[in-house]
């Protein structure tokens, strides 16, 4: 096992430069600052079809009333996630450009957005009832769409910009009026780019490009789906998470699409009276796969906390239950540890598996619709499971049976785990190594503004927490925060140190351009080392103290 693992360890720098591609990142972190576009609009989906499982359906005006802000929210899914993943790309190209000489990211937004509109919309004529835009791939099924445009116009701006063929003005000129002169040759190029590229699409195959890019897609989106398709996407994401390396960030631009084109498909399956047959879904992936969060952790983190002999692994799961219940795992994942632990390695890589093969069985073989609605991704999985897949009888069977599985599959493992720290318990000595305790200088500390980053802004949360309570005892004047990388690069500036916690660990280079930019600092934090900081806030005040004294 330990072979196995120093294996996957080797590959590491690899993996780690891979989640910073800077296309996966655009995609990944456009599709997040779209988020609250899917729940909000899905507590409509709820509101509008949830009773219908008792037998009561709104009136037709009332169900077009309820309905209008999830069509004008989600509906305009992929037009939204042109513009976001156009700014977030753009920000990616902006490093590698003069501070002087930067692209304007409300232009690419703006393109990115004409640009997906060309490529993806037709244009309805009076006899069609309205004059407008046809809406039909504006939504999940032209995601993929969006992110082709955004990196297009990216690729058009940095030509022209980073080459200055641009219209120039005096230096009299105001900074606002220069800039909008200055984009009008990259603006103008892009879109003639794709006018053009939508009529000579448009004529030799007969329907617009978002089109044909679903139709090539499509059989892949199928293969994604059947069993083994599941098991290479989970396994994968777990393996990635299991070598500290945030798997999500690697994974989950390559099937975002079709995440939200199942869910979709799901919904509007089970309006029309038929099977929901999709298993690979938002929601699946948040409540199912991630059960507790990457790897299925919440049967055994309860499994520390009240089936465990060792008193190192009680503390741990009793500290770790809140948290991992609403799929914040990183405490568990790094105290346990999880990560690298070689007793852990065959459970947690396979447990997302086999939990997503038994949705599909339940979805195949028992007629179970698949997810429905999005709920936000901190849902407690068991709520999760039974609101998003329609709150009937199946799901609850369902949500018995995974955690049976999960139960089964981690019980073993964690008997042997447990018997090794109880032996490590009994020859350690009882000697007690008095910690020295750092003078935390105040001065240093006073009034400074410190933001720490994660994947969701859920595992940021503890070490904030944390610092502002260290803070408060000690009586300094610290201001803490907590967000999600890639949701930053807007408020950053405001702040004097940016720290990432581990699962984001790997994009620290590129965040220490931005931040050397800003004239701030950063510092990035690996597993066991995040974990008790956020546990000591007398400790997270010594470490932030330690960095901000760095010459």
């Amino acid at each position: 096992m330990d072979t196995i693992i120093g294996t996957i360890e080797k590959g590491k720098p690899f993996f780690d430069k891979l989640a910073r591609n800077r296309y996966l990142k655009a995609i990944r972190d456009g599709f997040l600052s779209a988020m609250p576009i899917i729940i909000f609009s899905s507590i409509f989906l709820l509101i509008a079809y949830v009773p219908n499982i008792w037998g009561y359906n709104w009136p037709k005006s009332i169900e077009t009333i309820l309905m209008k802000p999830y069509n004008y929210s989600m509906g305009i899914m992929a037009l939204v996630v042109s513009a976001t993943t156009a700014k977030h790309f753009t920000d990616a190209l902006n490093r590698d450009m003069p501070e002087n000489n930067q692209l304007n990211f409300i232009s690419t937004m703006v393109a990115s957005m004409v640009g997906f509109l060309l490529l993806s919309s037709d244009a309805l004529t009076a006899k069609d009832g309205a004059a407008g835009f046809g809406n039909a791939l504006l939504g999940s099924k032209g995601l993929l769409t969006a992110f082709i445009s955004a990196f297009i116009v990216g690729w058009i701006y940095k030509f022209f910009v980073s080459r200055n063929i641009t219209i120039k003005l005096p230096e009299q000129v105001p900074p606002n009026i220069s800039q909008t002169f200055k984009d009008v040759i990259p603006f103008s190029v892009a879109i003639v780019f794709f006018w053009l590229f939508d009529l000579g699409f448009r004529n030799i195959f007969g329907y617009c490009f978002a089109q044909g890019v679903i139709n090539v897609f499509q059989p892949l989106f199928g293969a994604a789906d059947g069993y083994i398709g599941l098991a290479i996407i989970y396994g994968a994401m777990s393996l990635f998470w299991f070598v500290g390396v945030h798997g999500p960030s690697i994974v989950e631009p390559a099937i975002s699409a079709a995440l939200l084109l199942g869910m979709s498909e799901n919904l509007a399956a089970v309006q029309a009276g038929q099977h929901a047959t999709h298993v690979l879904s938002l929601g699946a992936q948040y409540f199912v796969v991630c059960l507790g969060g990457t790897g299925a952790t919440l049967v055994p983190c309860l499994m520390f906390a009240f089936l465990a002999k060792s008193k190192q692994l009680k503390a741990i799961g009793r500290a770790s239950a809140i948290p991992v219940f609403f799929n914040v795992n990183e405490p568990f994942l790094f105290g346990a540890p999880m990560v690298l632990n070689p007793v852990f390695f065959v459970p947690f890589i396979l447990t997302p598996v086999f939990n997503i093969w038994l949705l599909k069985i339940f979805i195949d073989f028992l007629g179970m619709d698949g997810f429905l609605y999005t709920l936000p991704w901190t849902t407690p999985g068991p709520i999760g499971i039974i609101l998003g897949c329609g709150m009937k009888l199946l799901p609850c069977v369902f949500l018995a049976a995974v955690v049976a599985l999960d139960f089964v599959m981690y019980y073993p493992f964690f008997k042997v785990y447990d018997a090794e720290k109880v032996e490590e318990e009994k020859n350690a000595t009882n000697e007690v190594k008095a910690e020295k305790e750092v003078d935390v200088n105040g001065e240093v500390l006073d009034s400074k503004k410190i933001l720490v980053l994660c994947a969701g802004g859920g595992t940021s949360g503890l070490l904030a927490n944390a610092l502002a309570k260290g803070a408060k005892e000690k009586g300094i004047p610290l201001v803490t925060a907590a967000g999600s990388y890639g949701a930053h690069t807007d408020i950053m500036k405001d702040y004097d140190l940016v720290i990432l916690a581990p699962q984001v660990a790997s994009y620290y280079q590129d965040l220490k351009k931005d931040t050397d930019r800003l004239g701030i600092k950063s510092v990035a934090c690996q597993g066991k080392q995040y974990i008790e900081l956020t546990r000591n806030p007398q400790k997270a005040l010594e470490f932030v103290f330690s960095v901000l004294e760095e010459a």
